[in-house]
């Protein structure tokens, strides 16, 4: 793998020295790059601190920066990459609020793009191309960015380079496999890379032990990956079938006859979610929105579910139990109906629509989009999911002290979307069982 010898970048006049896993990233020249490691560790804000110093440093560069889906740009990797321009910064962006590029002095262009609409990334040949949380991204994705970082375009970097940051996933992620066989150089990144939790002496900073207690209050799989940094699969994950290279679909517009179901499961601190979901002429399942907030009382959550819900004839409404909850929606106008609550039942009624089907499809998909606003800070702020996609991982059978599994009794933490999914999942089983149409 070749090295450039590294230089002051036009960046490090800002106070931002790389160091570990950054450093080595802001040195490799190899085509393919993905720098990996647990959360909190500066990944994204050594990535484009890159990506900046590039852009001054060759004028007239063409890069981009690429996420799975365009909407989450926005208030994630975008808003990092205005603070490293800064307030006062030369760098012009068009497009609006939601900027299709940014214009730096020297001519140089940074293109914002999702795989969901990747017209701007795949228009032209880029010099560097830089993916946001690449564990997002399908194999398929990553190759085709490829394609477009190859230096053919006579660009005026002295190489061209892909290069990404991630999360660790399971073990068999495609990210993982890519670098076993040497067609991605990996590199690890670590907390103590990130100068606001670690000095350069290594010593924690105030930041740090709060952020470190965060980190180390997790437990599990989101414990190993988001705190260890290790890639590894959920040992006894209760829907093995999940898998969101299948699972998870761009959004389309939903034909108005088929039905429309909302399901509830209330909470305060714990996330209040509802899900709504439609169902196809063959009985497959699409989860097409959802609300994921904490510290909401119903009375606020219900006039946001009715706006949410405007125009769509609602086949059905289930909740929680909860009498005080449901009496207080139906105060505030949303009639429900008690959920059907047997786990052992409704866990197999979602693991049977989660597994591919005589057809090649599995009975069950989610948007990708699904979320109807920005993801819970307090949930954010804690690594705690924020969306049902997220809660599959996680969710894994109970366990003796004996190391035995407890018969159908998952672990009760971080379930409050995939209760909800269990609502619906086993109400649609009990219909189709007595002969009613979906």
């Amino acid at each position: 793998m070749a090295y450039a010898i590294a230089e002051v970048p036009q960046s490090s006049t800002k106070g931002f020295a790389p160091r570990g896993g950054a450093l080595r990233l802001w040195h490799t020249r190899s085509h393919e790059v993905m720098l990996s490691g647990p959360a909190e560790t500066g990944k994204t804000y050594g990535s484009l601190q890159k990506l900046d110093s590039l852009m001054w440093k060759y004028a007239g560069a063409q890069a981009a920066i690429v996420r799975k889906t365009y909407a989450s740009m926005h208030g994630t990797v975008l808003q990092t990459y205005r603070r490293i321009l800064g307030k006062d910064t030369p760098v012009r962006a068009f497009g609006g609020e939601k900027p299709e590029w940014f214009d730096y002095p020297n001519g140089s262009r940074v293109f914002i793009g999702g795989m969901d609409n990747p017209q701007k990334v795949l228009s032209g040949e880029r010099d560097v191309i830089y993916v946001n949380q690449a564990e997002e991204l399908l194999l398929d994705d990553w190759e085709t960015l490829t394609t477009r970082a190859t230096g053919r375009g006579g660009g005026t970097m002295p190489y061209a380079q892909i290069f990404g940051d991630c999360n660790p996933g399971p073990h068999t992620h495609w990210i993982k496999q890519r670098a076993g066989a040497g067609a991605l150089d990996f590199i690890e990144s670590r907390h103590e890379d990130n100068p606001t939790l670690y000095s350069d002496e290594g010593a924690i900073t105030e930041q740090g032990r709060r952020t470190m207690a965060v980190l180390d209050a997790l437990t599990g799989t989101r414990y190993k990956r988001l705190r260890l940094g290790l890639w590894v699969g959920s040992e006894g994950q209760v829907y093995e079938e999940w898998d969101s290279a299948v699972h998870l679909v761009d959004r389309f517009d939903i034909p108005p006859e088929w039905p429309r179901y909302r399901v509830i499961d209330f909470g305060y601190t714990n996330p209040f979610v509802c899900l709504w979901a439609a169902s196809d002429h063959d009985g497959r399942l699409y989860v097409y929105r959802e609300v994921y907030r904490t510290q909401r009382l119903v009375e606020q959550m219900v006039p946001d579910i009715l706006r949410l819900s405007e125009g769509e004839r609602i086949a059905d409404t289930l909740a929680d139990h909860d009498a005080e909850d449901r009496a207080t929606a139906q105060a505030h106008g949303l009639r429900t109906r008690a959920a059907q609550k047997d786990v052992g039942p409704g866990i197999q009624a979602v693991q049977s629509r989660l597994k591919i089907a005589g057809d090649g499809r599995p009975r069950l998909y989610v948007f990708r989009d699904s979320l109807a606003h920005p993801p819970d800070e307090n949930l954010l702020s804690r690594r705690k999911p924020t969306r049902l996609a997220e809660e599959f991982d996680g969710y894994v059978w109970a366990k003796s002290q004996s190391g035995d599994r407890i018969k159908e009794e998952p672990v009760k933490q971080d379930d409050h979307a995939l209760d909800a999914l269990r609502y619906l999942a086993i109400r649609l089983a009990d219909q189709r069982r007595v002969g009613q149409v979906l």
